[in-house]
């Protein structure tokens, strides 16, 4: 597993509210110094145009493989949790890849389903077969709509249902 690129503005509201955040963190992982490793980069695509990346640390249930730090022992995100018990929408604290995956984008901006073969090999994938052939604009509903707007959204889904 890995760990996320995080807008700086996302990473600064992270650590101004991280008191909400820290109760839900998992042990270890509570000091907020050690939420981010230092790596920086430019991306096109985010509010700042600078993205950090989250710290990655051993993976508590399968200790051969690494998470990010805000994966809890629960597999659940501890950002998402501490909005969610906060009385917050859950994506409040999440940052913006967090919110899409496993939806990605890729150099030109299109909308792209993340390396499949990884996710397919998590235990904890969230990519499970239907039981029937489901549009992934269905699956993903409330991530494209974060994503592209409701009234893009919208437009989206009715060209696929008038095929």
């Amino acid at each position: 597993m890995y760990g996320v690129w995080v807008d700086t503005l996302e990473m600064e509201n992270i650590l101004k509210q991280a008191e909400l955040i820290i109760p839900h963190m998992p042990s270890g992982a509570t000091d907020p110094a050690g939420w981010f490793d230092g790596r920086q980069e430019a991306d096109k695509f985010s509010a700042s145009r600078q993205v950090v990346h989250s710290s990655v640390v051993l993976d508590e249930i399968q200790d051969s493989s690494t998470a990010c730090i805000f994966l809890r022992k629960d597999y659940k995100c501890a950002l998402q949790v501490a909005a969610d018990s906060n009385g917050y929408h859950p994506w409040h604290f999440k940052p913006f890849y967090c919110i899409l995956h496993p939806l990605d984008l890729d150099e030109l901006g299109r909308v792209t389903l993340d390396e499949t073969q990884i996710l397919l090999a998590e235990k904890g994938s969230c990519l499970r077969p239907a039981e029937h052939p489901v549009t992934l604009l269905e699956i993903f509903e409330p991530e494209l709509r974060y994503l592209m707007g409701e009234e893009a959204y919208r437009k989206a889904l009715t060209s696929v249902t008038k095929r």
